[in-house]
């Protein structure tokens, strides 16, 4: 959706349109909730995180700066919540639902280990970035899952540019440990299985 069309939908919905505000949700409830499961790792989290972020947005939308993206207010009022609810009790990770949104598709003629395969990466991958620090974790998942650029994102968090690259570096190489440990982890316990 471009920004014209987005402006549009924000003052119809402003204006109490509904069909309008349900297009806003519909455009950008995919990345909000895929973010905010990458960033808590628990599905019900991000569930309930991304409906409180909507019910503010939707609320104050007539505060909304057409100067800036929405997305950008959308998120941060997102991550606002987030931290809050960190505050309050930690989130736990459930292996078994982290990466089921926006996942491949099981299609019937889909090869068994491939599938098996893309839940592994996808599984290894959710654990390695729980063992990010919050920092490193969110600046990794909007850089590279999301795609933004470098100085929104040190808009978004409030940091210096130099931070985030650090951030983004740190967080890359930590992933990059985390990963291989996780692989060594299960060639040994083949290895064993195999004596």
């Amino acid at each position: 959706m471009d920004r014209a069309e987005e402006r549009r939908l924000i003052e119809l919905a402003t204006q109490g349109d509904q069909d309008a505000a349900s297009g806003i949700i519909r455009h950008h409830q995919q990345s909000l909730y895929a973010y905010m499961l990458r960033m808590s790792g628990r599905p019900d989290v991000a569930e309930d995180i991304v409906q409180e972020a909507f019910v503010r947005v939707l609320t104050n939308l007539e505060r909304f700066d057409f100067r800036y993206r929405f997305s950008t207010w959308l998120f941060t009022i997102a991550r606002r919540l987030y931290l809050n609810a960190c505050a309050k009790h930690r989130p736990a990770y459930d292996t078994d639902m982290v990466g089921s949104w926006r996942g491949k598709g099981a299609e019937p003629d889909a090869p068994v280990v491939a599938d098996e395969q893309h839940n592994v990466l996808r599984d290894t991958l959710q654990e390695a970035l729980m063992g990010l620090s919050p920092d490193q974790r969110e600046v990794v998942v909007l850089f590279h899952q999301l795609d933004w650029p470098i100085a929104l994102i040190a808009r978004h968090l409030d940091m210096p540019e130099g931070t985030v690259k650090s951030h983004l570096h740190r967080g890359r190489k930590r992933l990059r440990v985390l990963i291989e440990s996780r692989q060594d982890d299960a060639s040994a316990t083949l290895q064993e299985a195999a004596l």
